[in-house]
């Protein structure tokens, strides 16, 4: 930097600029008397440049000449008062000032000319200390222990232990094996430290450490808040990027996608990330619901138990409940049944709205008629449907009633399983869902063909009831009334055979009769005219 500096003002001979930077690189340095030349020769032309009298002051409170120091303090403040570091000089100006000789009221400063005469701390000084001053410089003034220890830090401990010691007389007035007094041991530990104390306390002030410590804090705070700014933005990315990669049909990328973020996340800080336990769980979730997706349904039911675990250490009931859906799912899918249902009857206080309640329900109850337990799987169905009901969600009261009607007809109650078909077929007209309504029609045509086979049997069962106690006689007059109809049905055909023969009989009689009418006739018409010609 000091060579930059250097070939800087060779190019630009005499620039302020230069001659400042040039002065802030010696004083690094440690080369007290060039920064100061440098300094002062930055104001040769202009004594208002404020830059060229922050640096000798600067210069002169590295010197120790702080009450000179203060006059140009004073000066550039005057000059430029918005800016802090001026302030922050004439505060810790006049708190090494009070440090070194007490009170600053008995202090007198001789200004002569432009101070240039500076160069040499012996000529600069024209301080002129009274008796008592320079008594008070030698007694020292009384340390407060608190002061003390933000001034030593870590050797205050060792201070207050020398201190303790000084407190055996016979430890003092002892040797060691090279002849040392122990006594000038410790007192010369203790001359340096409070030599280092009084260092420290020139060079940074209390009032400047208090200062530099508050704008430690406030930076960073600043900074974790602008990095949990970063790391809020990233996250929130990260998550709309794994969740569109998985409803985009893309569950691998998606996958990787969260197991990246994952490795990210578990290697910040939680001052970083807040929520961190919180974000890895719903990241083991993300990670799961791809693997579901992808058929490995063993890792993604080892991804959402882990979510599970890390929810139910860290009281959070939010991704229990996730978590708890997640794998009830998982176990209903391979077929254990029992395990969902066991799974999710957990989750059922965690629901918070009537729609999450009459899903979980029907799932259940779905559970429970794979598994043959039909009355449970109505009672589920009934909850369900309530629940819709409840919220007003016509496409739920449809999948309810479908499943009442369905543990209805395992329970073999058609009846009631036929009305409730018919009420979910015309949910499903209302929705113009032609392969739900084909569905139901076909559920409703077995359960009708069911149930009028039921009411057959039914029959049956009443009738075979209902005949009296000898069967036999029942049987036999049963026999005998169908003998009788037989007899009947035979004496009928027979007649009708018959008719032909007695119709040819009549009809021959008839015959027979109208000659012997016809004879007769004759014979009267014959014996009339014999009768009449005897009368003639």
């Amino acid at each position: 930097a000091l060579s930059a500096a250097l070939q800087a003002l060779k190019l630009r001979e005499g620039d302020k600029h230069c001659l400042v930077a040039r002065s802030k690189c010696y004083l690094k340095l440690g080369d007290t008397e060039n920064a100061l030349k440098y300094a002062e020769a930055s104001l040769k032309d202009d004594k208002t440049f404020y830059k060229g009298l922050y640096q000798k002051a600067e210069t002169l409170y590295t010197m120790g000449d702080f009450e000179f120091a203060l006059v140009f303090y004073h000066r550039g403040y005057r000059l430029r008062p918005e800016l802090a570091k001026f302030s922050l000089g004439i505060e810790k100006s006049q708190e090494a000032i009070v440090n070194c000789i007490g009170s600053p009221s008995s202090v007198k400063l001789e200004n002569k000319e432009d101070l240039c005469f500076i160069s040499r701390q012996a000529e600069k000084l024209q301080i002129k200390l009274t008796k008592d001053q320079k008594w008070t410089r030698k007694q020292k003034p009384a340390r407060n222990p608190k002061t003390e220890r933000q001034l030593l830090g870590e050797l205050y401990a060792d201070k207050v232990y020398l201190e303790q010691l000084i407190k055996d007389k016979d430890l003092m007035a002892s040797s060691t094996k090279q002849g040392i007094k122990v006594a000038d041991l410790v007192l010369s530990g203790i001359s340096y430290l409070e030599a280092r104390s009084e260092f420290w306390r020139q060079q940074k002030p209390i009032y400047a450490r208090v200062r530099e410590r508050k704008l430690r804090q406030q930076r960073r705070v600043r900074d974790r808040k602008r990095r949990q700014s970063e790391v809020g933005r990233y996250v929130v990315k990260s998550m709309e990027d794994i969740d569109m990669l998985l409803t985009g049909g893309s569950p691998e990328e998606s996958c990787k996608k969260a197991e990246h973020v994952l490795k990210t996340v578990q290697g910040w800080s939680d001052d970083e990330v807040p929520n961190k336990n919180e974000l890895i769980g719903n990241l083991h979730s993300c990670i799961g619901n791809a693997q579901l997706e992808m058929g490995w349904t063993e890792a993604a039911l080892q991804s959402h138990q882990m979510d599970l675990e890390l929810a139910r250490q860290n009281d959070l009931p939010d991704a229990i409940s996730r978590a708890l859906d997640n794998i009830g799912r998982i176990y209903a899918r391979i077929g254990k049944f029992q395990q969902a249902i066991d799974t999710w009857e957990e989750k059922i206080p965690m629901a918070k709205s009537s729609l999450e309640k009459t899903w979980l329900f029907h799932e259940i109850g779905r559970c429970y008629l794979e598994l043959d337990k039909a009355e449970a799987a109505q009672n589920y169905g009934q909850k369900s449907l309530q629940s819709a009901d409840e919220e007003g969600d016509a496409e739920w009261q449809l999948h309810a009633t479908v499943l009442v009607a369905e543990a209805q007809v395992k329970l073999k109650d058609y009846q009631p399983a036929i009305k409730n078909f018919e009420k979910a077929l015309e949910k499903a007209k209302l929705f113009h869902d032609e392969a739900a309504e084909k569905a139901i029609i076909n559920a409703l045509d077995a359960v009708s063909k069911s149930f009028m086979e039921e009411l057959n049997k039914k029959r049956e069962e009443v009738a075979a009831h209902s005949l009296p106690d000898d069967d036999r006689s029942s049987e036999n007059t049963e026999d005998s009334e169908d003998r009788e109809r037989e007899g009947g049905e035979q004496s009928t055909e027979a007649r009708e055979d018959e008719e032909p023969e007695e119709d040819q009989r009549n009809d021959e009689e008839q015959g027979t009769a109208e000659e012997g009418g016809n004879e007769e006739g004759k014979e009267t018409a014959s014996g009339g005219g014999e009768e009449g010609r005897e009368d003639e």
